[in-house]
């Protein structure tokens, strides 16, 4: 076992997964303190956390902000381009012994050539820059760990989500237009399968790697075992919602792609294609990692905190006119 009481800084803290792998690490005894631009409105780190309000992308202030600190982990949650991770590396050699890069399991080939993805499958999508970034941040602190013994550890989380969030293309919209029995649009067929995971899943795993020697040096998946069509996430968001059986109208991911551009790399670079994960090699290390909040759970527990809180049920005036230009040109109903 870890020891715990690690000193561990994370730069970013109050997003999605940073957010629950902060809630979790505080209560097995580390020392958190979350560098980032400020609160977010809807998670607030522990009340144990030391929090630093620096611009996360000035370096001089980064580096007045931790004066000669020194930390047993570092995570990265808002490392997205190479210069990022190059300033990371800068900033932390010597002074970390783990630094933790949260890369993105959409950087894994497209389509895979093979199921379940392993973290042996090639980086390679073609479709989305955001994925290409990932890879090359990976290709970069991969260099400098060869290269100069930089303590980099590479995590790839697929689609992870929290109470906060409905996971759909449509996020709350299309919770609404179930509820108001119009249609849904799913692209493809729906029947791509898909991985959702829970963060404070996710966290178990993040954390339970934390101070882990045999992680350095390596790169890991963290997703959830469980694994469904698209029509049945919509269907699934539905009953919790209490709504009726959803429409659905399915269109093809190129066309959807081409009516709302900035669905291009979600939709073809990643949800378009089938994904199921092997967590083997995760749980090898942090043999505790089972994922305990299945999708019924988790999206009753999402519309239960959207029903509590009526100020974040907003409905896109634009996204609602595009999916009702893609339904009405493409229902069979």
């Amino acid at each position: 076992m870890v020891s715990a009481g690690l000193s561990v800084l994370f730069i970013g803290g109050t997003g999605v997964i940073s957010a629950a792998a902060a809630e979790l690490a505080v209560a097995r005894g580390h020392r958190l303190t979350v560098l980032n631009r400020g609160q977010s409105d809807q998670r607030a780190v522990p009340a144990a956390v030391e929090v630093l309000t620096v611009d996360v992308r000035d370096a001089d202030a980064v580096r007045a902000a931790l004066g000669e600190r020194r930390f047993d982990v570092v995570v990265d949650f808002v490392a997205f381009t190479p210069d990022h991770v190059r300033a990371d590396i800068a900033q932390f050699a010597g002074r970390t012994g783990q630094y933790v890069f949260i890369s993105s399991a959409s950087a894994y080939q497209k389509p895979p050539a093979a199921l379940p993805v392993r973290e042996s499958t090639p980086l390679h999508n073609p479709f989305w820059e955001y994925s290409r970034d990932k890879a090359a941040c990976e290709d970069v602190l991969m260099a400098a760990h060869r290269d100069r013994g930089f303590p980099v550890t590479i995590i790839r989380p697929s689609h992870t989500y929290d109470r906060t969030q409905i996971a759909l293309l449509g996020g709350w919209t299309d919770i609404h237009r179930m509820r108001t029995g119009q249609p849904v649009v799913v692209h493809g067929d729906g029947t791509s399968l898909w991985t959702l995971t829970h963060a404070t899943d996710f966290a178990k795993a993040l954390v339970g790697l934390f101070g882990r020697s045999q992680a350095v040096g390596d790169s890991f998946t963290i997703t959830s075992n469980e694994y469904l069509p698209w029509d049945a996430i919509y269907a699934e968001y539905a009953r919790a919602a209490g709504a009726p059986a959803p429409r659905i109208v399915h269109v093809a991911s190129d066309t959807m792609a081409a009516e709302n551009p900035e669905w291009s790399g979600p939709l073809l670079g990643d949800r378009s294609h089938s994904v199921i994960f092997d967590n083997t090699k995760v749980t090898a290390l942090v043999p505790d990692f089972v994922c305990t909040t299945p999708v019924a759970l988790g999206f009753r527990e999402a519309i239960a905190w959207f029903d509590a809180h009526p100020e974040q049920q907003v409905v896109d005036a634009a996204l609602n006119a595009t999916l009702d230009r893609l339904a009405s040109a493409h229902s069979t109903l």
